[in-house]
């Protein structure tokens, strides 16, 4: 993948043949077990998230990673499964973030490692979100935005989009969507 701005959404899928290109284990903690696909990001977002866990740990912060990559097969296999119990929150096959390879869930020990909105009270969440931005991560998924992502509020949801745009949407408030909204006028 060469672009890291690439829009991923129900409208902006993914092909079904996608493979994001130089996937890689960055190097910081993850619930997932050593060769779970779940652990790989693209090399350089690992790249950054790795410099984001570094840092986060030097100020006492225990992040951990939950989710990154995710295959099609994988995406669809999650989907199928949420369509069954009644959930619409989980991103078709193609219109998941994580198939990109710049997608990191991410939690820490005070909640258990889940993925809850409880996340964003706690010491490790409030640190995420004014941290990310920082090494070109945003939170992909803010509250109250919902109507314009598509998605409910995840503060566990950090997607790479390289340093500059990272800074300017945390600094505008902006989603990926209103972004690219911007640049069509």
């Amino acid at each position: 993948m060469t672009s890291y701005t690439i829009l991923i959404n129900r409208n902006h899928p993914l092909p079904a043949d996608f493979l994001p290109d130089f996937l890689t284990e960055p190097a910081i903690p993850f619930s997932a077990p050593p060769n779970d696909q779940k652990r790989l990001l693209q090399k350089e977002a690992a790249r950054a998230v790795t410099l984001l866990f570094d840092q986060a740990a030097s100020e006492g912060i225990g992040l951990i990673g939950i989710s990154g990559y995710r295959s099609y097969s994988r995406q669809k296999e999650l989907y199928e499964n949420a369509i069954q119990r009644g959930c619409a929150a989980v991103a078709p096959p193609g219109a998941s973030e994580h198939q990109s390879g710049l997608a990191l869930d991410v939690s820490c020990a005070a909640i258990g490692l889940e993925l809850e909105n409880t996340f964003a009270d706690t010491m490790e969440g409030k640190w995420l979100a004014k941290h990310a931005p920082l090494y070109g991560f945003i939170l992909r998924y803010p509250k109250d935005k919902e109507h314009i992502t598509g998605y409910p509020w995840e503060p566990w949801h950090i997607r790479y989009v390289g340093k500059s745009l990272s800074l300017y949407c945390s600094l505008t408030n902006l989603t990926l969507e209103e972004y690219y909204s911007q640049l069509k006028h």
